[in-house]
């Protein structure tokens, strides 16, 4: 059964940014899967990095690992970013995921439960998970990895991200032999001397550029599609969905198509009466949305265009990039992928 809502997944475009962003930092690149891939599938993108020589992944919940080692197999490397909290560790022994340790107290039951590879995590600015640099444990048996998170490196000129590069340099010299690995997406994107031994992408692996906008280098990944389920034509004075959200002033031609916020299409497309914020591709135009963001469907003005039954109009794509898209509902790509929910089937192609 074909579903009228799609989110079909390039895998090809997935392994040119792989090859991108380690081309561009000058250091391999260790994905990072969390959030099932940021929505697109963790084990079905994660096969294909690996297929490109990824051998390292990074998630966020013990959960998540738990689903990428039955999904890859024995040989990768999957460190879990929340570390080892509550009763985890024997769920990341069965598993064989490594914690990123980033407190004392996960270090003492690490250690306590019989140690092993691991990382350490140094809060070098954002106040969230990990070790300050003034207490950054001393060097522990299993430590292979040490690394850090920039806070704001989709800001080049934010003179944060050179403190916390220096912070994070001075830490290191700790754990001699260890990985370094501190730039994220947008930080691989600041110079190799942020690079250092191995770069975390993740938004950039699928198609977000690194200053929240798009990015000639950054191939775009998922394309999220609606079909027509009507056309209608309505008359000036008439009023389109919910709350009478959209009055027309013209003779208006109206697509009503198969995508709402069950399906994770974010409500604030539609930001109140009168709003065309949101935008659809088709037919080599831009065309918007008319009124609220309903459930299950949204309505698209095709007055100017040729449109019929059946046809997708595209939400963002290789036409409707990604950070425009996310621009438009005020919010960042990251959040525009994560939300899409598994009633709109994903469609892997490459």
């Amino acid at each position: 059964m074909t579903a009228p809502a799609r989110l079909t997944v390039d895998l090809n475009a997935l392994a040119r940014n792989f090859h991108t962003l380690s081309a561009i930092s000058g250091s391999p690149a260790h994905p990072v899967v969390k959030a099932d891939g940021y929505g697109l599938g963790a084990g079905r993108c994660a096969g294909r990095l690996m297929k490109e020589g990824a051998r390292t992944f990074f998630v966020a919940r013990v959960s998540e690992g738990v689903l990428l080692r039955a999904a890859l197999g024995p040989e990768p490397t999957i460190y879990i970013l929340d570390g080892c909290p509550g009763d985890s560790i024997p769920d990341l022994r069965a598993a064989n995921l490594r914690p990123v340790i980033n407190q004392p107290a996960q270090q003492a039951a690490w250690l306590a439960s019989g140690g092993g590879a691991c990382a350490v995590q140094i809060d070098t600015g954002m106040n969230r998970l990990g070790f300050r640099p003034e207490d950054a444990p001393e060097p522990f048996e299993g430590v292979e990895l040490v690394m850090s998170h920039l806070a704001c490196a989709d800001d080049p000129a934010e003179p944060m991200n050179r403190r916390q590069r220096d912070a994070y340099a001075g830490v290191c010299d700790r754990y001699p032999g260890a990985i370094r690995s501190f730039a994220n997406s947008s930080g691989c994107f600041l110079g190799p001397d942020f690079a250092f031994d191995a770069v975390r992408p993740g938004i950039s692996l699928y198609g977000g550029g690194p200053e929240g906008r798009p990015d000639p280098r950054i191939a775009p990944v998922a394309t999220l599609t609606a079909d027509i389920l009507q056309v209608r034509d309505v008359p000036v004075g008439e009023s389109v969905g919910y709350s009478r959200g959209f009055i027309a002033t013209r003779p208006t031609r109206v697509a009503t198509c198969a995508t709402g916020y069950a399906d994770g299409l974010l409500r604030s497309y539609s930001r109140g009466p009168g709003s065309v914020s949101g935008q659809v591709w088709l037919n080599g135009a831009l065309l918007p949305l008319l009124g609220r963001v309903s459930m299950d469907v949204i309505a698209v003005d095709i007055t100017d265009t040729d449109a019929a039954l059946g046809d997708a109009v595209e939400l963002f794509g290789p036409n409707r990039m990604l950070d425009d898209a996310a621009n438009a509902a005020g919010t960042i790509s990251y959040e525009l992928l994560t939300s899409i929910l598994p009633r709109v089937p994903r469609v892997y192609i490459g």
